[in-house]
């Protein structure tokens, strides 16, 4: 049996129980945490029981082993085998400094006829986790939006092992069914969020997206003023702030990201974070962002050598050939002549269609000549990857790889 408890003192034997990581394909944009939530191991559960650990004993021909009872509080998710028991024995010495300062959740199999406890998490005595999974199982065979605003509700939990399960869902929730969602919470709450110190900065980039999303005019004025705090700057989750801010203010709030962009003095952080808030209006809201403008705003990028690569990649997975002069024109830079960004520009020669750039097959050619094994390995590389699929492809998509144009 493993119990993984918050107590480093408290976690005793091998782990054996495997996290799954999720991985969905189109997550939400701006949430750092992403894997198996406490809904996910419930449904491999067994049952889940929730109590206090009382009269931990010591095995008298072992000392290395021992039993302690739980005292049943809550059945999370119940067996027949429980019946109607108010205490089950945990094939594990567990002593407790103070019997009611935690509380335990505990998975378990049934084994043999036997409860088979293979997992515990410690909390507080006044946690609401038990409550709080007993409501996830019930809705875990709901819609995603309905989900959704049950774990918006846990979000500013006390509790960290609940708060923060509720922020995985988010993590793992498609962007569609967290947009439907978003459009819908109460802004001032989650504008309290953002200002409040306490809030961890990994929470920062969700919580600003999601204002985005359902705030006032005045919200914008909030957001503006993070992305201007020098304390807050480079911190995790400018991206989904800046997000926010274009959502609510889209002309002050794209300008502020092609003036992010543009200028090469700004901490690299600041740039990617601009960047990154770019992809989602290309990939997930070009309703909001016409994708001529993203394109335009990414290619300021090129000349800067510290982040010109991740801009290259991004014009080649987006298909924008329209830009194929100005990706291979950095080739003759001295500032680009380093292994990432020149693997960059080969790879983008690679995917280009001959009939969107004149320029790609002398390019590729000319490499060949230099490098023949270099450009190989990155054809091959690319056949691995496989076909790239634009996020949003025209219209008329034969036409606009034969022109090397696009919106």
């Amino acid at each position: 049996m493993t119990f993984r408890v918050c107590r480093p003192a408290l976690l005793l034997g091998t782990l054996v129980a495997a996290t799954v990581a999720v991985s969905p394909a189109v997550a939400c944009p701006f949430c750092s945490a992403q894997g198996q939530t406490l809904t996910s191991e419930a449904s491999q559960a067994t049952m889940i029981l929730y109590g206090r650990l009382t009269n931990a004993r010591l095995d008298p021909q072992d000392v290395n082993q021992g039993t302690t009872d739980l005292v049943i509080e809550s059945v999370v998710k119940s067996h027949e085998i429980i019946g109607g028991k108010k205490q089950i024995t945990l094939p594990r010495y567990l002593p407790q400094d103070k019997d009611t300062e935690y509380k335990y959740l505990v998975f378990c199999d049934v084994f043999k006829g036997a409860v088979d406890p293979y997992r515990g998490i410690a909390v507080k005595a006044d946690s609401r986790i038990a409550a709080y999974l007993k409501g996830a199982i019930e809705v875990q065979g709901k819609d995603t939006a309905t989900r959704l605003k049950y774990f918006f509700d846990y979000l500013g939990d006390s509790d960290v092992e609940v708060s923060n399960d509720a922020y995985m869902e988010f993590g793992n929730a498609d962007y569609k069914d967290y947009r439907s969602v978003a459009e819908k919470l109460p802004g001032d709450t989650i504008a309290k969020w953002l200002t409040d110190p306490n809030t961890p900065p990994s929470r920062l980039g969700l919580y600003g997206s999601m204002l985005g999303h359902c705030g006032k005019p005045e919200h914008a004025k909030l957001l503006r003023d993070l992305l201007d705090d020098p304390q807050r700057q480079f911190t995790s989750g400018i991206d989904g702030i800046i997000a926010g801010y274009v959502l609510l203010a889209p002309k002050e709030g794209w300008a502020y990201v092609t003036d992010v962009l543009k200028d090469a003095k700004k901490d690299f952080l600041l740039r990617y974070a601009a960047l990154r808030a770019a992809r989602f209006f290309h990939e997930f809201r070009p309703d909001a962002v016409a994708g001529k403008d993203v394109v335009a705003a990414v290619s300021v990028l090129l000349p800067q050598k510290d982040i010109a690569d991740l801009a290259i990649e991004d014009l080649r997975k987006w298909e924008r050939w329209d830009t194929a002069d100005k990706v291979f024109d950095l080739w003759a830079l001295p500032s680009h002549d380093v292994p990432i960004i020149r693997r960059s520009i080969i790879k983008f020669a690679l995917t280009c269609p001959k009939a969107a750039s004149p320029r790609a097959a002398a390019f590729l050619a000319d490499r060949r000549k230099e490098n023949a094994a270099l450009v190989d390995d990155l054809d091959e590389l690319l056949r691995m990857e496989g076909p790239q699929k634009p996020a949003s492809p025209p219209a008329d998509k034969s036409k606009a790889q034969a022109t090397g144009k696009k919106d």
